[in-house]
């Protein structure tokens, strides 16, 4: 146990006890994760072959739904008014934007506006004399002509100008509130609503604008920018009110899309598949007939795919011609009106599934850090044993150490003394009297040794059993002094008692006690060298009684202080060897002290001598 080398073999057994934990945990680890790994692709497999039948179910969908679509598309076209239709397609979602054309090939809505010719309304007198009286500044006269005309007039068209015209001719008079209620008059219902200006604007809704920025209230213009039966006008006055009033139009950005692909020269039926448009991800539908060409965003028709697969609970991905196509395990045509489109599963159930195998897998960790953790505190439940027993099997060659070496100096003394008197023929009655007091003091001191050792054996085994009774704190302290009385009245020591009277009784063991102040007394004594000061003390304080011993000794660093109290644990061993004891005492005082439910507090300097306190309930 001694030989150099041997003590950094503690480690060794902790250390292969780790390994031990660590290389299995690890190999289970691995293990665990392979196979909830292959378990998760062999149960994606399974699913994928389970779902690629569903792909043609899917495609017998999307060929459906497009026919129905472009025979929603031929009936609106062929069964309404062209404005009409073009807002029922786009309000039922047939849909994002249409071009409605006519028998011939024409473009019925939105078509272009009319160019402006000269008017042939200054050749008729009623209209020359209306429009005199206005040149010559006399408005009432002209707003009363304009009015007569309007009153008269039958064609819608040129009411609705001679309307418009007498609403001028009050605004330049100055009367706002007059022309507001002209426009509501003349506007808001009737046949003057299907007016239209040279330029084929309707204008009903010029007069609307003007009103709704005289009185700042919108809502019949929205009325009439909503209503495509009644109120029929061209598409870029319609685009332009609308973004004047501002809000949200349900046809508004179908009239933009419709708007910018006849800008771009497209407005041609094809064939009743879906083709490019020339603008990027747009995309025209003719309709049986050709009197419909509708057209689609790249996400809307996307949208309406994955849309009929959601009842499959298949994860589809929709790729236009010419687009990228994700990583797919399935792929497919979208259809025969999707010529170059791909449908393509990507995934079956991949997020649920992905976080069922996740949850699986943190479940299944969870179990092995809970049984790593039991392994590990098992582990170091057995490394600490080993050690308890390591530092057990130190202390148990100390104690022979310290035991020999303490008996053999008092027991070595005890036979030069009486090998001594035995030399001796004619025995001398004094020095035979001082030999026998050597030896009886020297006896008392293997007899403390040996009870000391005996007190620590019980303490250790859990077996010393006080005798607990009410004890008077002066008693502790004569018994105290009758017992150390020899070695404390020594010519070098000085001893101080001072014993409070009226001390509080205590509830305890007396010989205990005496033990304690014994071993304190003891160790002021061995370690102060030169001349001695011990100073006892026992005192009432905070309901408790305290024995205080003082002394002039050497002193205890401060790092030691917490140390002192343990087995065999002393801070000078050659100290200790030359004033003898083998580390006990302190250790047995704080057993004692504390099965009394006391405590001991120590406070000391190097070179200052110590403060021993021990504190014990009244």
């Amino acid at each position: 146990m001694r030989r150099p080398g041997i003590e950094a073999g503690r480690w060794l057994v902790p250390l292969l006890l780790l390994a031990g934990v660590l290389a299995p945990t690890a190999c289970v680890l691995w293990f665990m994760n392979a196979a909830i790994d292959n378990q998760r692709d062999a149960s994606r497999r399974k699913l994928s072959e389970a779902y690629r039948g569903q792909l043609t179910l899917l495609r017998a969908r999307v060929d459906s739904f497009w026919e129905q679509r472009a025979a929603d598309l031929a009936r609106e076209a062929e069964g309404a008014f062209a404005p009409v239709a073009f807002q029922q397609i786009v309000q039922r979602g047939v849909a994002d934007a249409v071009i409605l054309l006519n028998a011939d090939g024409s473009v019925a809505y939105p078509s272009s506006p009319k160019q402006v010719t000269a008017d042939p309304f200054y050749q008729r007198p009623d209209w020359m004399a209306a429009r005199a009286l206005e040149n010559w500044n006399d408005f009432a006269g002209a707003a009363a002509a304009y009015a007569s005309i309007v009153k008269e007039e039958r064609d819608a068209s040129v009411a609705a100008r001679a309307a418009q015209a007498r609403i001028r001719c009050i605004m330049r008079s100055g009367n706002k509130d007059a022309a507001l209620h002209a426009i509501q008059e003349y506007f808001t219902s009737g046949r003057l609503l299907q007016g239209l200006d040279l330029g084929g604007r309707a204008i009903a809704a010029d007069e609307q604008l003007l009103a709704m920025r005289l009185s700042g209230r919108d809502a019949p213009l929205r009325s009439l920018l909503a209503d495509y039966k009644n109120t029929p006008m061209p598409s870029a006055q319609r685009i332009f009110l609308m973004q004047e009033v501002g809000g949200r139009f349900p046809t508004l950005e179908a009239e933009r899309l419709a708007a910018h692909f006849r800008e771009a020269g497209n407005a041609r039926p094809g064939e009743a598949v879906f083709q490019t448009t020339g603008i990027p991800d747009l995309w025209k539908l003719t309709a049986p007939g050709k009197r419909a060409v509708a057209l689609y965003k790249a996400g809307t028709i996307s949208s309406a795919i994955r849309g009929l697969a959601s009842g499959l609970q298949t994860a589809v991905t929709v790729t236009p011609p010419e687009g990228i196509a994700p990583a797919a395990e399935e792929s497919i045509g979208a259809g025969s009106r999707l010529p170059g489109w791909q449908m393509s599963l990507t995934s079956v159930a991949a997020e649920p599934f992905d976080e069922t195998v996740r949850r699986q897998r943190m479940s299944y960790i969870w179990v092995a850090v809970l049984a790593i953790a039991v392994v590990a505190l098992t582990a170091l439940a057995a490394a600490g044993t080993f050690r308890k027993q390591w530092q057990l099997t130190r202390l148990k060659t100390d104690l022979v150490s310290s035991v020999s070496h303490e008996l053999k100096t008092p027991l070595a003394s005890m036979r030069v003394l009486v090998d001594s008197l035995l030399e001796d023929e004619t025995p001398d009655h004094k020095k035979t009297h001082e030999y026998l007091e050597l030896i009886a003091r020297e006896n008392v001191r293997l007899s403390r040794l040996i009870e000391n050792f005996l007190t620590f054996s019980r303490l250790e085994r859990n077996r010393q059993k006080f005798d607990f009774a009410m004890t008077r704190p002066e008693h502790v302290v004569e018994a105290t002094l009758e017992a150390a009385q020899e070695r404390l009245q020594a010519p070098d020591c000085k001893l101080d008692v001072d014993v409070s009277p009226g001390l509080p009784a205590l509830r305890a063991d007396e010989d205990a006690l005496v033990t304690v102040l014994l071993n304190l007394l003891d160790n002021a004594y061995k370690y102060t060298p030169g001349e001695k000061h011990i100073a006892l003390r026992a005192f009432s304080s905070n309901g408790s009684v305290v024995f205080a011993i003082d002394d002039n000794g050497i002193g205890i660093a401060p790092r030691e202080q917490k140390r002192i109290f343990r087995r065999f644990y002393q801070v000078d061993q050659r100290l200790a060897r030359e004033s003898g004891g083998c580390g006990l005492g302190l250790s047995i005082v704080e057993s004692i002290v504390r099965a009394h439910g006391g405590s001991v507090e120590v406070e000391s300097q190097p070179g200052k001598g110590s403060h021993f306190s021990v504190v014990l309930p009244a």
